[in-house]
């Protein structure tokens, strides 16, 4: 269990990679720098280069400059260059204070320095800022913004898909073969136009979809499902979107139909049992009942698994992947105001792959719906 009071947090990152630095400071640094709670009130300490931008934009209560601890750090050990160990090492000292949380992926080179220099270094038993798994309605809208991201996306790849001609085994679009990296630069492109950024997109059709990460490369064919999963961030805030659709430019067969069928069967199964208090694992399991009923099976393999073998969802905000989760493998109880992706999917090796994912906030009766695209995946 989290202690009840833990010292106060630390971070040494920047808001590129560290969504706790963002949520913390509510600024984006592309570098890293120092930030930690003391008494009530948010410090930062940054460079020259950010030190104006920080101190009026940001949610600091306080920024100091960070080149006065540079040169007390190059006089107090002029046998080493200055970095972040020495600087947490003197700002600390300033305000006496020995003890501080820090989260789990804190570098470890910096941690190991400040533990030579007699500072106390808690690691997070879990989330540095608990709180962030709860949305706020700023926070929900701003995560609804990047689902309308997302569907801008979508649109860019399904006018192409549509506007497609069929040639034997090929999709050709206004003289060239639809790939997945022609529909991966419509997608990205067109979210970049709409405020977002959309890196490692999914477009992966045929058996690339039986393989949920695979980002997909090559021609994508008729008649063969093609999944899509974008996840972009919104520039302005930070916050991602992340919703997935299967489409087929063709004709489906009765096999294909059944599996889509069942994938969206299971999803409404899911977001009829989501609300605050209800366990994530039960949740998956009423997606694995639908799938047991229609007679998916999972199965896994030494060559790989088949059928439904990931989990049914998963936190979304400042990172794509947060809690909480919802899974076969762990008890998670979901809180009022949290939001979670709602994406079951089936996969089998020569018949294809489908994956069907919105994104919901949990709250004491129906969730909230976060996003928004129609479902409509056979396109003739």
């Amino acid at each position: 269990m989290p202690r009840k009071n833990p010292p106060p947090p630390l971070l040494y990152a920047d808001t590129e990679r560290s969504p706790d630095a963002l949520y913390f400071g509510k600024v984006d640094v592309p570098d890293a720098f120092v930030a930690f709670g003391l008494r009530g009130k948010k410090h930062a300490v940054v460079s020259a280069l950010e030190f104006g931008r920080v101190k009026k934009t940001s949610d600091f209560d306080v920024v100091l400059p960070l080149e006065p601890y540079l040169k007390r750090a190059r006089e107090l050990w002029p046998q080493r260059p200055p970095g972040p160990a020495g600087v947490i090492y003197l700002v600390a000292k300033d305000l006496k204070q020995t003890r501080f949380t820090v989260p789990g992926d804190f570098p470890a080179g910096v941690y190991s320095q400040l533990y030579e220099l007699g500072l106390d270094l808690e690691i997070a038993d879990g989330q540095l800022f608990p709180a962030r798994e709860i949305k706020s309605p700023a926070e929900a809208a701003a995560i609804r913004e990047g689902n309308r991201c997302s569907a801008v996306g979508f649109a860019a790849a399904e006018r192409i898909l549509r506007a497609s001609r069929i040639r034997g085994r090929q999709l050709v679009h206004r003289g060239r073969t639809v790939t997945s990296e022609l529909l991966k630069f419509a997608i990205e492109s067109a979210i970049l136009e709409a405020g977002g950024m959309s890196r490692d997109t999914i477009v992966a059709g045929g058996d690339q979809g039986c393989d949920p990460h695979n980002r997909g490369t090559g021609p994508l064919r008729p008649n063969e499902l093609i999944i899509l999963d974008i996840f972009p961030r919104v520039t302005a805030t930070g916050y991602h979107g992340d919703m997935t659709r299967t489409f087929l430019r063709g004709r489906a067969s009765d096999a294909q139909r059944a599996l889509v069928a069942a994938v969206r069967a299971a999803q409404l199964a899911a977001l009829k049992t989501i609300r605050a208090g209800a366990n994530g694992r039960v949740v998956h399991g009423k997606c694995v009942e639908v799938f047991t009923a229609r007679g998916f099976e999972t199965r896994h393999t030494p060559k790989g698994s088949v059928g439904f073998f990931h989990g049914t969802g998963h936190g979304l905000g400042l990172a794509v992947h947060e809690p909480p989760r919802m899974s076969g493998s762990v008890d998670y109880i979901l809180l009022k105001g949290s939001v979670v992706t709602v994406e079951p999917g089936l996969y089998y090796p020569g018949l294809g792959g489908c994956r069907i994912e919105d994104v919901v906030q949990v709250t004491a009766a129906a969730p909230k719906m976060l996003s928004r695209y129609h479902y409509q995946w056979e396109l003739r």
